[in-house]
């Protein structure tokens, strides 16, 4: 996960995202201002931009937080969770992976080390995959199609590079790890969407390979939602060691760090949907996140490869261990394999696999109505 959206090494990222953002002000703006001027509560029509889910064995938390949930979306856009059989991950797999990713991935070397990896991962795995060279660096490309050329595709995306000084054991080998097995399960499975797999390079540099995916001239058309794996496997349990970002628009209920966050934008809340997943044994719990106005009241929120889908307006989920808020290995040389829970981890990646799942299975479109 980049430490700041907008680092000295990606200035035209930062201008293209202020200008953006600007842009975005403006337009909410004019819309409070247009709302008082015919008498409406623009603000209060749309409780959904404070849900929050947190799915949890104990039923009393669950019913604290019901208040903050989101109006259910269109249930033909995705078949729910129960109603699709998603396939089983493999933990011995998934950990394989990150244990041989674990090195520092920053030098233009180490990072064609880790691309060759992945390739050949995706290779073994029935996969075709292709490389996409931007400026600065190179992401990995592959797509398995899907039977309804109207539905849609859905990507699942992760980065692939580290900082200086990191191995990436959690940041993002286990991102990394946790695509491959949904390339790996879900590669042959016959589905009405396509599915696309993309590994991001330079995200550490501001978001670099997200943004050249989004591109005007690389962007896929018929993108329906994005899911980005980001840090999945680190856990904590005693009390305190969770923090969460300045601005949330909610009290935690929690300050142990033993659940997974799904955040995403308010204006595609069907996409989202599909990580309200009641807990089940050795799967975490989730807390479910819509941001209101594409992230802008909230830039601590924007530091993954899901901010550049946001300002396109497609929709994206980032699904994440919450990073620095959780860990004090980010950005660490202690970064390493051995702190990561494996038992959480391959919960976490179950769960992505099981949303992967039943998004692939549905044919209509994933904005939430009144946006769409």
């Amino acid at each position: 996960m980049a430490n700041e959206l907008g680092s000295p090494s990606c200035d035209r990222g930062r201008r293209i995202m202020r200008k953006r953002q600007w842009i975005l002000v403006a337009l909410f703006l004019l819309t409070v201002l247009l709302g008082i001027v015919a008498g409406q509560n623009w603000l209060g029509r749309s409780p959904a931009y404070l849900a929050v889910n947190h799915f949890r064995k104990d039923t009393a938390l669950s019913e604290q937080l019901s208040q903050f949930s989101p109006s259910a979306p269109d249930s033909s856009a995705a078949p729910s969770i129960s109603q699709v059989n998603a396939p089983t991950v493999d933990s011995k797999r998934l950990f394989a992976h990150v244990q041989a990713l674990a090195f520092e991935r920053h030098s233009e070397s180490d990072r064609l080390q880790a691309r060759e990896y992945i390739l050949k991962a995706l290779e073994q795995a029935g996969w075709q995959p292709y490389l996409q060279v931007f400026s600065s660096g190179v992401n990995v490309v592959a797509e398995r199609a899907g039977t309804d050329p109207q539905a849609g595709s859905i990507l699942v995306a992760a980065h692939f590079d580290t900082v200086v000084g990191s191995p990436g054991a959690d940041d993002n080998a286990t991102g990394v790890a946790t695509t491959l097995e949904v390339a790996q399960l879900l590669g042959s499975r016959s589905t009405p969407r396509t599915l696309r797999i993309t590994f991001f390079d330079q995200e550490e540099r501001g978001l670099l390979g997200s943004f050249a995916f989004t591109s005007d001239a690389n962007l896929p058309q018929d993108l329906q939602g994005v899911i980005i794996p980001e840090m999945l496997g680190y856990a904590c349990y005693e009390p305190g060691c969770q923090k969460y970002p300045v601005g949330l628009p909610f009290q935690p209920k929690t300050s142990q760090g033993d659940f997974l966050a799904a955040i995403g934008d308010q204006e595609h809340l069907p996409l989202l949907e599909a990580f309200h997943q009641p807990a089940k044994p050795g799967q975490p719990a989730v807390i479910t996140l819509p941001i209101p106005l594409r992230g802008l009241l909230t830039p601590d929120l924007l530091r993954s490869d899901h901010a550049p889908f946001w300002q396109k307006g497609i929709g994206a989920v980032v699904i994440t261990d919450t990073a620095n808020f959780r860990t004090p290995h980010y950005h660490q040389p202690s970064d390493t394999p051995d702190k990561i829970d494996q038992k959480f981890f391959a919960g976490s990646a179950q769960v992505v696999v099981n949303a992967v799942s039943a998004l692939l299975e549905g044919r209509h479109s994933l904005a939430t109505s009144s946006n769409s």
